[in-house]
């Protein structure tokens, strides 16, 4: 479970002579088992074929024996094959064996542990690998000692510890001048740590000496390993259309290796879900795993398969999660990896809580007395954990079950007494395992988890717990935040968790306060006698408190994200506040605040005082479990409306899209026409839910003169996806679809000066596309068509005022930067995209679902509408259903020719679809820009 890290087996070292009647054979067999360990890294089959055929000529092996060195260099060499083939477990007994039997030989026994390290750290004991490096280290001298140092980073990085395999890497390099192996390896090694130090040209600097130096020793397999992490470092750089791009160059690099490629895909994986991209990480993982099964790739199983239950978990598909993560659990515990075994624990429990009763949080009920409703008649009733949920310091790894070795739990069983017991248990391990992070968010779960079942008394425990042990300080605040909660002071919960938000950023002074409330350090809150194991949790907090968040973020610890959890119990606190207050203000921020922590930006500062209203109107949906609101704002104030149920509106909104599909593309013999009342009562009974009532949108005429404006709608989840402006109470309107409110409180953007540049592009496959893109020069005074190539269309990107694509498109909604235009020359990939310097104001995606923007989790807007507005144009006009080829250019015709004329992009499309009468198309972003 660790990144592509080189650890090649060292060259034999000087080895002392026996009886010299015996000099002659044993020379030869250590030669030819010398042989046989430079093999391993190239041709492992072979060199095992070798180290068996050595073993058997040498059948008098034994401790101290005449043929002693023979046997250990050959039990290393097939051990290090076992390796290169995924046996861990048998590359581990075999290194076992070999320093036994090379006993009276202490360097050969030296080289044995040093082989072992790096087993050992893959095994999930790093610690033990850095033992045996101290070890071996006493009887090793020269180049030798570089090589361990090289070994040993790779156990320092799977402790998080990546300044100093960086510097044990600086130390080996230069020593290692006449051996390519080690000296290639020690580069590689060290440019994953300086990745992971964010250092990212010296890390890639490091990877192309590393491929250069394995490439002129003919070492191809090293050359895979370099270029296979360049699409690592360039993600964990934010550099995704250069993570991208370098991925399809390794994928031809790698093709006819599945077993590496299926590693470099699943490393790639791991930097896409900390670059908050998780479906697309999922895609890679559902290809790597079945590769890396068919090669039989046993070490990189289960590490492979547990990164994909965590992105399942991430995407919302928790049946797969769970199955995903027991067996991962399964295969893991059968290499004996017992410190990833809490990890796959975790998933397994998550998705558990997530199948049964939706995500814990959303238990949270506004508390009335300190209590919950089905808490006990006493609230500060405490129910202490017993001693059999909370072990004893004693109870360590090795001298009892190891942490998290049990059997994963089924997802059968319900939530109760019992799973909050699961949980507490699970996250004890996870810290005794040094996932110090990931403990800390899992126990939050197990007390809102508590609350839920009225155990307030476990819950109180958990968060006292958290809050002295944590060691980010934004899981400290958010168990403050509920501690308030708990005793219904809900002003103080949303102060502690506004602290917590405002913490994560880097620089904050948010951790610490003279109000009295802030939250505790790690290490000096003072368990209560018995949990010992939260008291020896604190110790290792305090001592890792540098270096422990940097390994948890690193080592695939992805099943929590704990920003996102403390904004989303932020704005649950607001709503309910607001219920009892009136205050929807403040569910406005929290909303904003929520988006913004999922786009990994700093919150919008809204304007102060509240109420002072943007252009038009805004209607911006929040959802609270399955309850889905409506925070309207305007001239007239701010309002927060309850809308029902979330679920319901989004299977009307699934209705009105397949009945819309059904009647454009007149499928199934379906004969024009024949779903259109369907869809209109479905629009109808959308729009009344959504849109009526008090502070929401009136008819045309009405005294607030924002309700016959522009209209921004900020939707939530899956309603992101509802063709808006078909609405009753919106047609007409001009209506911009945003992810956020941002663009709302801020003047509208005025014409860059002059006639704008209009660029056009004709895909193929097309028969109107020409005739659109010609239509399109002819309606501006300054525009021209450009080629249907990739390279044309990103130049044509960083020149146009506005750029009109009439071209296929898809929309991936499980990975939406793998989403797409069909170009003469292939796909444009939304990732391709994040190449381009500039951005046009204004981008009309005449293409078959290509806005289309459904993402994971409100604030992120992916997907080729989304990537443009990320990447700086203002507005996105773009299909949310398919578009029939020979409607789109009656619209677009219209929509242009009212562009030219000064209307704004909203406006010219709320009239070109009134006139044409054809659905689907949305203004994303900002549809209240002057073109020109």
């Amino acid at each position: 479970m660790s990144r592509q890290h080189a650890h090649r087996p060292a060259p034999a070292g000087p080895r002392p002579r026996t009886d010299p009647s015996q000099e002659q054979d044993q020379d030869r067999l250590v030669g030819r088992a010398e042989a046989a360990v430079r093999l391993s890294g190239t041709d492992p089959r072979l060199a095992l074929s070798e180290a068996r055929a050595v073993l058997e000529l040498a059948p008098r092996a034994e401790p101290a024996g005449p043929y002693g060195e023979a046997a250990s260099v050959a039990l290393r060499a097939s051990a290090l094959a076992a390796r290169e083939l995924g046996d861990l477990e048998l590359a581990e007994e075999r290194l076992r064996e070999a320093a036994v039997v090379a006993r009276g030989h202490p360097r050969r026994v030296a080289q044995a542990r040093m082989s072992l390290v790096t087993v050992r750290a893959q095994l999930g004991d790093p610690e033990g690998g850095l033992r045996l490096a101290a070890l071996a280290e006493r009887d090793l001298t020269g180049t030798d000692l570089a090589r361990l140092d090289v070994q040993r980073s790779v156990a320092l990085m799977l402790l998080g510890r990546h300044a100093e395999a960086a510097r044990h890497c600086d130390r080996a390099i230069s020593r290692l001048d006449e051996d390519p192996f080690f000296q290639a390896g020690a580069l590689l090694n060290r440019g994953l740590a300086h990745a992971y130090l964010e250092r990212y040209g010296t890390a890639e600097a490091d990877l192309a000496r590393c491929a250069r130096i394995a490439r002129r020793a003919g070492l191809d397999h090293l050359v895979m390993l370099a270029e296979g992490n360049l699409p690592f470092v360039a993600a964990r750089r934010g550099d995704i259309a250069a993570a991208f791009t370098r991925y399809r160059a390794a994928e031809e690099t790698l093709f006819g290796y599945p077993e590496r490629l299926a590693a470099m895909r699943t490393d790639f994986a791991e930097a896409l879900v900390a670059a908050r991209l998780p479906g697309e990480a999922r895609t890679l993982l559902e290809q790597a795993v079945p590769e890396l099964v068919a090669a039989q790739a046993h070490a990189a199983i289960p590490g492979a398969r547990l990164s994909l239950a965590q992105t399942a978990l991430l995407s919302g598909d928790a049946r797969l999660a769970g199955a995903t993560a027991r067996t991962a659990h399964a295969e893991l515990a059968a290499q004996g990896r017992t410190a990833w075994l809490p990890l796959a624990t975790e998933v397994v429990l998550r998705a558990r809580l997530a199948e049964t009763a939706g995500r814990p949080e959303d238990w949270l009920t506004p508390p009335a007395g300190g209590s919950a409703p089905g808490a006990p008649q006493t609230p500060g009733t405490r129910e202490t954990p017993s001693a059999r949920e909370i072990p004893s310091a004693e109870e360590t790894p090795g001298t009892q079950e190891a942490p998290g070795s049990k059997e994963a739990p089924s997802s059968q069983e319900a939530p109760g007494d019992g799973l909050i017991a699961e949980l507490v248990s699970c996250a004890d391990a996870l810290s005794a395992c040094g996932w110090h992070a990931a403990s800390s968010a899992l126990r939050l779960t197990a007390a809102t988890s508590a609350v839920r079942l009225g155990a307030l008394g476990h819950a109180r425990e958990q968060l006292r717990i958290t809050a002295a042990t944590a060691t980010r300080p934004l899981v400290r605040w958010h168990a403050v935040a509920l501690r308030h909660h708990l005793d219904g002071d809900l002003a103080r919960a949303l102060a502690a968790a506004a602290r917590g938000i405002e913490a994560a950023r880097p620089g904050s002074d948010a951790d610490t306060g003279s109000d009295g409330d802030a939250a505790p350090q790690p290490g000096t809150g003072r368990p209560a006698a018995g949990a010992a194991a939260a008291a020896a949790a604190a110790a290792a907090a305090a001592a890792e408190d540098v270096r422990a968040p940097v390994r948890d973020a690193e080592l695939r610890a992805h099943a929590a994200r704990p920003a996102e959890d403390l904004a989303a119990f932020g704005l649950r606190i607001a709503i309910d506040r607001a219920r009892r207050t009136g205050d929807a203000w403040t569910v406005l921020e929290w909303s904003e605040r929520w988006r913004a922590v999922v786009r990994g930006a700093p919150p919008f500062p809204l304007p102060f005082p509240p109420g002072r209203a943007g252009t038009g109107l805004l209607v911006e949906l929040v959802r609270r479990g399955d309850e889905l609101f409506a925070v309207t704002a305007g001239s007239g104030g701010c309002a927060l409306r309850a809308l029902g149920s979330y679920q319901a509106a989004v299977e009307a909104t699934t209705r009105v899209r397949y009945g819309l599909r059904r009647r454009v593309l007149r499928d199934a013999g379906h004969p024009a026409g024949a779903d259109d009342e369907a869809v209109a009562l479905e629009l109808s009974a959308l729009d009344r839910r959504l849109l009526s009532g008090p502070g929401t949108l009136t008819s045309p005429g009405s005294p607030d003169p924002g309700a016959a404006g522009p209209v921004t709608i900020v939707p939530t989840g899956a309603l992101g996806t509802l063709p808006w402006p078909l609405l009753p109470s919106l047609r007409g309107r001009p209506v911009s679809v945003a992810a956020d409110a941002t663009r709302w409180f801020t003047p509208a953007p005025g014409p860059p000066g002059g006639d704008p540049l209009v660029l056009s592009v004709a895909g193929p496959g097309l028969d109107h596309a020409a005739a659109e893109a010609a239509m399109v020069v002819a309606a501006h005074p300054r525009a021209r068509r450009v080629g249907a190539t990739r390279a044309e269309v990103l130049r044509a990107l960083e020149r146009a005022d506005v750029l009109h694509v009439a071209a296929h498109g898809l929309f991936s909604p499980r990975g939406p930067m793998l989403s797409h235009i069909t170009l003469d020359d292939g796909p444009l990939m939304a990732y391709d995209l994040l190449t381009a310097r500039r951005m046009p104001r204004l981008v009309v995606l005449s293409a078959c679902d290509a806005g289309m923007a459904h993402a994971p989790v409100d604030g992120a807007a992916l997907g080729l509408a989304g990537t443009f507005l990320d990447r700086g144009a203002a507005c996105v006009v773009a299909g949310v259903v398919p578009v029939r080829d020979d409607e789109a250019p009656a619209v677009m015709t219209l929509f242009h020719r009212l562009l030219a004329e000064g209307r704004s992009p909203a406006e010219a499309l709320a009239a070109a679809a009134a006139k044409s009468a054809v659905p689907g198309f949305v203004c994303f972003g900002d549809g209240r820009l002057a073109p020109g």
